[in-house]
């Protein structure tokens, strides 16, 4: 099988790391590998034009049949947008169809929309063990802890809390995640440089204790759904551990399988 191409006119051009696509897979699929290390490293950013397939293929001295097919298995992934007459985008949290991919609570009278978002702490301290083992930290490594509680038409809904690697998110501060009114996740590309691109979850039923039932509105001991979500980014690299409680009384639990 073909190496790994190299860029045309690039002498820095990307080269497929030893953990990437191995030798024998398919060709397109080594272009995925070099696409996925440019969106990687930042030569396109969320939101951003890629170049069009001819200048791709052009560049890795492929096919413009290859170059398409890689591009298709990173439009399957979520990491681009095709937009009929416009070109190939950089998936951004910023888009509707993306915005609300992790948030899978949907109320029973169908309705979506009117989300409110109230944060109750924001600070920063040594990562416990089990929070360093999930985002592959060293135990007392500095972390950001956000807890906050949705709402939807005003009841409150989801209480998460949230860890992120403190090196990860500097500057980060309670004030700034008030302020700002867009998706996390899109604060987290635009200020951070950190996209999310999937995400592992389990599940399971839990009475409220004495705490979450006061923040959700609940009695003691309400059931309620307990979601543990773990976050990565590129190359897999696990970024965020949220750990949320939801009242399911009025809202359910939708995932499209396929």
């Amino acid at each position: 099988m073909p190496a790994p191409p190299q860029a045309a006119g690039h002498a820095t051009a990307p080269v497929v790391a030893r953990d990437a696509a191995p030798a024998f897979s398919p060709l397109y699929q080594q272009i995925k590998v070099l696409l996925t290390h440019s969106l990687q490293g930042g030569e396109w950013r969320p939101g951003e034009l890629i170049p069009s397939e001819l200048e791709l293929a052009a560049r890795f001295k492929v096919s413009q049949g290859t170059v398409r097919k890689a591009i298709d298995a990173l439009a399957d992934d979520r990491l681009l947008v095709r937009r009929q007459g416009k070109g190939t985008f950089v998936a951004t949290h910023a888009e509707r169809e993306v915005r609300f991919r992790f948030l899978r609570l949907v109320p029973d009278n169908g309705k979506s929309g009117g989300m409110a978002r109230r944060f109750i702490d924001c600070r920063r301290q040594r990562a416990p063990a089990d929070v360093a083992r999930a985002l592959a930290l060293r135990a007392g490594d500095p972390t950001l802890q956000v807890r906050r509680v949705l709402s939807f038409e005003g009841r409150p809904v989801v209480l998460d809390d949230i860890w992120l690697p403190g090196h990860a998110f500097k500057g980060l501060t309670a004030e700034r995640l008030s302020e700002y009114r867009g998706p996390m996740y899109r604060l987290f590309e635009t200020e951070f440089g950190v996209r999310m691109i999937r995400a592992d979850e389990k599940l399971r039923a839990v009475g409220a204790d004495a705490e979450s039932a006061a923040l959700l509105e609940v009695e003691p001991g309400a059931p309620l759904l307990s979601v543990e979500r773990l976050s990565f980014t590129y190359g897999d690299r696990p970024l965020e551990l949220r750990r949320g409680l939801y009242d399911t009384s009025a809202h359910y639990y939708r995932n499209e399988l396929s």
